[in-house]
């Protein structure tokens, strides 16, 4: 097995050499249901996964499969060795202070509705506020509305400027008007790709005793993530976005929040003791992870960590960059496009986008046909498609074995549909029907 020495190894690669990337991910070799060769932009929804994750998690299944921590065997025992060193690989992906730290969870969703129904049932009030932005997934809305329904706090949300970003003066003038007892917040917006301060953010709520929840599903992938400089009490992330696994997630959280926090779920692995008059709960992590956990999803996670780490981040990062300037440039030049979100020097490799008179979902299928990938509709972030008067988006969102080439492809039949739909094209059509 796999140490977590693993992850300082040098990078391999002396440039991101995309072509080399791409062999490493059987699905990316097929074809769509029309013929074309596939290119997947809808990395934002769900990334692919590489050999080394599909494998690793077969080695799993095949060499040395058990449940963990309580069997005395030996495939119990190599279990749980293997899923615990997946905690160490991914508290060192995200430079955590301690592995306690790191609680494994079905995805950022389940994350979040975890802090919600501990820390949130436990120091939230009737007079309490939760501050969070306009440009949030549901995951980050709903379980503090539900929160809401069961304590009567407020939720208060942070507009975006018009050009879909936020204002730094705006959230310190939330911070200090409302005084919240804590403020969730995306990283990096799932529809507009905004990035957002999240060290300067954290910091003005930490002299302020508010505490933070960064949502990073959309960072945790793509750039370097530093948990102790960053300094936020919890952060979230899904495995399915990083080449991980679905059904894997993590909560970070600081150790003496964790401590103090009732446990949430009940059963097997959660608790020290049990009587027929109640039960003390087990020490972190075990405290929050109630019955079997996903044990060869974190073994895949911790395999992703690793594949992600080896490639650079960084140049990960710099790589879906260049893609989503020359797609978000491309866009902007077409009459009837009109891209929703930053320029891309402000955003991560997303760019949302409608073109007039055409629904998100028409433009999807007709993507699909010339074999591109894409998102459509509202991307569960229905108050912001409602705030900037959107029924739906297109969303083409890129990753690591994304190449120009699927970009430039991107484009024109992202040309092709606008000019098809448009007012002149739908004259010309009738006129000309063969």
């Amino acid at each position: 097995m796999e140490t977590s020495s693993d992850l300082n190894k040098p990078c391999p690669f002396n440039e991101l050499e995309i072509d080399g990337i791409r062999q490493q991910f059987p699905i990316l070799n097929r074809s769509t249901a029309s013929g074309v060769p596939l290119a997947f932009l809808d990395n934002a929804a769900s990334t692919q996964r590489p050999s080394s994750v599909i494998e690793a998690m077969e080695d799993c299944y095949i060499r040395y499969y058990a449940n963990v921590h309580r069997g005395i065997h030996t495939l119990s025992e190599e279990s749980t060795e293997a899923f615990e060193q997946s905690r160490q690989t991914i508290a060192q992906y995200i430079n955590a202070a301690d592995t306690k730290e790191i609680i494994f969870t079905s995805g950022a969703t389940s994350s979040i509705n975890l802090v919600a129904r501990t820390w949130g049932d436990q120091n939230i009030g009737a007079e309490d506020v939760i501050l969070t932005t306009i440009a949030e997934h549901h995951a980050n809305i709903v379980p503090w509305q539900q929160l809401a329904g069961r304590t009567g706090c407020k939720i208060i949300f942070i507009p975006i400027n018009a050009d879909y970003t936020f204002d730094d003066q705006v959230v310190i003038d939330h911070l200090d008007r409302y005084q919240p007892k804590l403020f969730a917040f995306t990283a990096a917006s799932n529809v507009l790709g905004t990035k957002t301060p999240v060290k300067r953010w954290v910091e003005w709520c930490g002299e302020r005793g508010i505490k933070t929840l960064i949502d990073a599903s959309q960072l945790a992938p793509h750039e370097p993530l530093d948990t102790q400089s960053l300094g936020a009490d919890f952060l979230v992330f899904g495995g399915h976005k990083m080449c991980g696994p679905t059904g894997i997630g993590i909560l970070h959280g600081k150790r003496d929040l964790l401590e103090e926090m009732p446990a949430f779920l009940g059963g097997g692995g959660m608790i020290s003791r049990v009587t027929t008059t109640g039960f003390k709960s087990a020490e972190l992590p075990d405290k929050f992870e109630a019955g079997t956990p996903p044990i060869a999803e974190a073994i895949g996670l911790a395999a992703a960590a690793k594949f992600l780490v080896a490639l650079n981040r960084e140049r990960i990062s710099k790589h879906e960059s260049h893609l989503c300037q020359i797609a978000d440039e491309g866009l902007r030049a077409m009459p009837g496009v009109e891209v929703i979100g930053p320029t891309h020097d402000q955003k991560g490799g997303i760019v949302s986008f409608s073109i007039r008179g055409v629904h998100a979902h028409d433009i999807a299928h007709e993507l699909d046909q010339h074999g591109i990938a894409v998102r459509a509709g509202h991307h569960c972030t229905m108050p912001l498609h409602h705030y900037l008067k959107k029924t739906s988006t297109t969303r083409a969102s890129f990753y690591l074995y994304n190449q120009v080439e699927e970009v430039s492809r991107f484009l024109d039949a992202v040309e092709k549909v606008q000019k098809r739909f448009s007012p002149s094209g739908r004259r010309r059509r009738k006129r000309n029907p063969g």
